[in-house]
């Protein structure tokens, strides 16, 4: 039983990582790059205002971060329940 107990714990924390981060893509490529463009506009950066930056570049730049983040955490929770490569 104490064999599933740590699958689920893992799975659990497994899942609050990705909702975590699918949230913070929402916002970065949604949120920001659309619903609140119009708010953003007049935020200048590299030329451009910040929402159409935030729909082109940033949700992309936001995305990769998010990989890496991913990876980091996913290596800690590996190496807590004896998972790790």
């Amino acid at each position: 039983m104490a064999d599933k107990t740590s699958s689920n714990a893992y799975w659990a924390a497994n899942i609050r990582i990705i909702t975590i981060c699918m949230v913070i893509w929402f916002v970065a490529s949604f949120g920001l790059g659309i619903l609140l463009r119009p708010m953003l506009s007049g935020i200048a950066v590299g030329g451009t205002d910040l929402g159409f930056w935030f729909a082109q570049q940033g949700s992309i730049l936001v995305f990769l971060g998010l990989i890496f983040f991913y990876a980091w955490k996913m290596n800690k929770v590996d190496a807590e329940h004896g998972v790790e490569e």
